[in-house]
């Protein structure tokens, strides 16, 4: 799976078979904040929540930043991998 990050619109997002499926995010007192993530209902149950949430963190260590989070999905997956 290929995942772009567009700087300019905040956001981590892939497209599978037509669907793009994202994850939004801020930067926020030198955190990343993921603020929403979106898979469309067919590609659900595949990982790729997970797969643009950890994107989006493994560019937040690469910066330097914070992990957090206000997305519900995004608040479970940092305790799930013990941010």
């Amino acid at each position: 799976m290929k995942i772009n990050h567009l700087k300019d619109k905040d956001r981590f997002e892939t497209m599978i078979e037509g669907h793009t499926a994202f994850v939004e995010y801020v930067v926020r007192d030198g955190a990343l904040v993921v603020v929403h993530t979106y898979v469309p209902r067919p590609l659900k149950g595949r990982g790729i929540a997970s797969e643009l949430v950890r994107e989006a963190y493994a560019y937040a260590d690469k910066e330097g930043l914070g992990c957090k989070a206000t997305c519900s999905y995004a608040l479970a997956w940092l305790a799930k991998h013990g941010y």
